[in-house]
């Protein structure tokens, strides 16, 4: 457990992500079933970004103990909720997200990049695991749109690119 600790990554802008609800997937009797958990997290960096993932997450003994290596199949899905506004520049492919699978050996990363031709801004989720030669990913994109008649502005995510 310490060596996890040390060797953990800074912590990132994005907050721990709301749980909005799981399902169980396979019954286990005497120990938590193995569920899919759907979660949410607002982009730290871009107001009006919130993107939802599902990933399944393993029960029994492991599970419950945070022993139990989890697999990388993740989906994700980003939508803008409001007004779109950069709160400073950003590096394409940067960290949106970020949270451990296993103790050791896995982590899931959701990062963003900018569209600038479309306007449009791209999520990718990945694990850090490679499975059989290649990770598993899954891609989302928020096209910048004018949020009602009261956001007459629409930013460029191309301006904000470093």
């Amino acid at each position: 457990m310490v060596i996890a600790w040390l060797t953990a990554p800074p912590a990132l802008a994005a907050d721990e992500p709301d749980l909005i609800f799981q399902r169980s997937t396979v019954f286990k009797l005497l120990s938590p079933n193995d569920k899919l958990a759907t979660y949410g997290v607002d982009d730290p960096e871009v107001e009006g970004v919130a993107c939802h993932f599902t990933v399944p997450e393993k029960g029994g003994f492991k599970g419950w103990l945070g022993l139990a290596e989890e697999v990388s199949d993740i989906s994700l899905a980003c939508r803008q909720i409001g007004p779109i506004r950069f709160k400073d520049k950003l590096v394409q492919g940067d960290d949106m997200f970020r949270k451990r699978r296993s103790l050791f050996f896995k982590k899931m990363q959701i990062v963003r990049g900018c569209d600038a031709k479309r306007n449009v801004l791209v999520y990718m989720v990945y694990s850090d695991k490679l499975i059989e030669g290649s990770p598993k990913n899954s891609t989302s994109t928020v096209p910048i749109m004018p949020w009602g008649p009261a956001d007459p502005d629409v930013q460029k995510c191309g301006d904000f690119v470093q």
